[in-house]
């Protein structure tokens, strides 16, 4: 297998071939090479153009010395690399293994730390979970070079086929696991003493019993890219706000003007005009309309935290729909798309603004949770 799995969990009958003109030198470091649930050896079962290499020191080969080589590693002084594309076909150059792993690759090879640095933000967590990525903005390498191809290639859609055997990969494994293997025999044991919780006790007390007090929100912010001095300047800020109360469907939609300069890469990534976020409300009306909008009793749902913490809604409770959801799968749960999908929902999402398609899928979300424990 080129794989390098296991027949039961080989996932390379999922990898097509996909042409770039973007060439792609994944440096990976020593200790990943034999990972089993690594994902850069995807990369070259799905790219002709694609490299894989194994070490730590790239003083000398392989070759991406070139004028067009570009590294792919967040951090001061990189791009965004959707909003400042480079010109032309380029060599990507990407280092494979955790981050204090490529921290040290970096660190100790001036060739990498001479190329100039491009980043961006993911527009969802990660889907790979079978290992716990350090923050909500890390994705696997597989996922990385997807976004990024799909933008250097000018065809998002094509490069998502990349993905198509790394999730045949995750699937397999949990697969594997859920039927009691590949697990250590002491895991296994440990596992057996634990008493199985009643569904209810797995989701919050407020999902169940407050209902109607139930608002799902959905927010997007103006952020600068990181490393860039005006991210330093300009802190992430609510840009829209997006909510429904999950009882009755009543909606809040409001679009706000930033304080700070607005990132030129928001409109892209959100959904809305710039000229549409520059006409929005200000932060005061913002305030006074969702003082109209909410209940003292009402519960706030969110997909994480991170819109929560850029405005805070001021309710009485607040659900972190995502943990709540691991609770109740005993396991990690990845995207609201994955979600949604072992739930067996099929949502009608609108084609809207970033904020309304995800605040559709949490709405399903939540009332699948609640519908599916009060069945149990």
């Amino acid at each position: 297998m080129r794989c390098r799995r296991p027949e039961v969990v080989c996932y390379c009958r999922f990898a097509t071939p996909i042409e770039t003109r973007t060439r792609v030198v994944i440096l990976q470091h020593p200790r990943e090479r034999d990972v089993p649930i690594n994902t850069a050896r995807i990369a070259p079962l799905c790219l002709p153009n694609a490299e894989l290499h194994v070490g730590v020191d790239w003083s000398a080969r392989p070759d991406f010395d070139d004028r067009s080589a570009i590294l792919l590693y967040p951090g001061p002084g990189a791009r965004d690399i959707e909003a400042d594309p480079p010109a032309g076909p380029v060599t990507l150059v990407v280092v494979d293994g955790t981050w204090s792993q490529a921290k040290g690759v970096v660190r100790d090879n001036p060739r990498l730390g001479a190329l100039p640095r491009y980043a961006f933000r993911p527009a969802a967590p990660s889907d790979y979970r079978i290992r716990k990525e350090p923050d909500d903005d890390c994705v696997s390498t597989i996922e990385a070079l997807a976004h990024v191809l799909g933008v250097l290639e000018g065809d998002p859609e094509r490069m998502r086929g990349m993905l198509a055997p790394f999730r045949a990969m995750v699937d397999a494994q949990l697969a594997y696991i859920a039927r009691g293997e590949g697990r250590h025999p002491r895991y296994l044991r440990r596992k057996r003493l634990v008493p199985k919780r009643d569904p209810r006790e797995r989701l919050p007390r407020e999902l169940i019993e407050r209902w109607d007090d139930l608002v799902c929100i959905s927010g997007e912010a103006n952020a600068w890219p990181y490393g860039t001095r005006e991210r330093a300047e300009s802190p992430d800020e609510i840009v829209h706000l997006a909510a429904e109360r999950v009882a009755t469907g009543e909606r809040f939609d409001v679009i706000v003007r930033p304080r700070g300069a607005l990132s030129p890469s928001v409109s892209f990534q959100i959904g809305v005009p710039n000229e549409r976020i520059l006409a929005g409300a200000t932060a005061g009306a913002l305030e006074s309309a969702w003082a109209d909008f909410v209940r003292p009793s009402d519960v706030a749902c969110t997909w994480g935290t991170y819109a929560s913490k850029l405005f805070r809604p001021r309710m009485s409770a607040h659900v972190d729909v995502r943990r709540a959801a691991r609770s109740w799968a005993v396991a990690k749960v990845g995207t609201m798309d994955a979600l949604l999908e072992r739930l067996a929902v099929d949502v009608d999402i609108p084609a809207a603004p970033r904020a309304n398609r995800r605040l559709a899928q949490l709405v399903a979300i939540v009332r699948a949770l609640v519908s599916g424990v009060e069945s149990a």
